[in-house]
């Protein structure tokens, strides 16, 4: 039987994220720079020839249809495979943290899935069923740290230099749906340019979703202000609970306040799994 074990789905951070429109369906527009870290979930896929498709949660439980599943359900619809899989999930990465758990795990489901059935599908051909299972699914088929524009799906690598981040999740999270709901929500930002940007790469803009989250959640602004004390500059990632700060060499810290989860994060050049599509459309 074909397996794949020990599969990795990284977290991403949002350098900056600037809302600059909204479109007449209700989407927001944004710019934001995506960065992978190695704090990652871990999945297993096991080969079934049966057709059916079943998840196991080794740590953390998941919802019944959670975006592996949808993930799974919708590769195995458009290639028209009889193959099914046993897929279990060891959860590390935070919910309601604004890091993209769930969607790095749709995004390495499909990545492996593509090798497990041996479907050989291209990247470009794998973009619409992640578009399709949430906004940031793209940028973790894709593969590589990014500028982000649209509503997601507009989507240009770019090289970032090896740094160290302290990455804080306090005990509370936040739904993504309630920020973009908030009438005082920033959402006429100036657009940017990349080459502005590349000036200053973790330091560059600022998070438009933060001063509507820390109202909705007073622990964010605890933990900004925990690592302010340290004399580091941090901000929110995403739609938050998370906070983040380039962390320098020589500085460690070894614990956050409040049984916190805190980790000392790399961000990463490359997916872990970017070889298992083609890059030719």
């Amino acid at each position: 039987m074909r397996s794949l074990h020990n599969v990795l789905a990284p977290a991403k951070l949002n350098l900056f994220l600037h809302i600059t429109g909204q479109r007449n369906d209700g989407y927001h527009l944004l710019q934001s720079v995506f960065m992978l870290i190695d704090w990652c979930d871990t999945l297993h896929f096991d080969l079934r020839n049966d057709g059916l498709v079943e998840r196991q949660d080794i740590s953390t439980p998941l919802p019944a249809n959670d975006l592996v599943l949808r993930a799974a359900h919708a590769l195995q619809q458009a290639s028209g495979t009889p193959l099914g899989a046993n897929i279990a999930i060891e959860k590390n990465i935070p919910a309601q943290a604004g890091m993209g758990g769930g969607s790095s795990d749709a995004a390495t489901t499909l990545l492996a899935l593509n090798r497990l059935w041996s479907l050989n599908w291209s990247r470009a051909k794998l973009m619409p069923l992640a578009l399709s299972l949430g906004a940031d699914v793209p940028f973790f088929v894709d593969g590589h740290n990014a500028w982000v524009e649209g509503i997601g799906e507009q989507i240009t690598p770019i090289d970032l230099p090896s740094r160290r981040f302290v990455v804080v999740k306090p005990d509370a999270g936040l739904e993504t749906a309630k920020i973009f709901r908030q009438p005082q929500l920033q959402r006429a930002t100036e657009t940017a340019t990349m080459s502005v940007f590349v000036v200053d790469p973790f330091g560059f803009g600022r998070n438009d979703l933060q001063p509507v989250a820390q109202v909705l959640c007073p622990e964010i602004t605890e933990a900004l202000e925990w690592l302010g004390s340290l004399g580091l500059s941090p901000r929110m990632t995403g739609s938050g609970s998370a906070v983040f700060a380039q962390l320098p060499d020589g500085v460690s810290i070894d614990s956050a306040p409040h049984n916190w989860q805190m980790r000392i994060c790399s961000n990463m050049a490359v997916h872990p799994q970017a070889s298992w599509a083609v890059s030719e459309s």
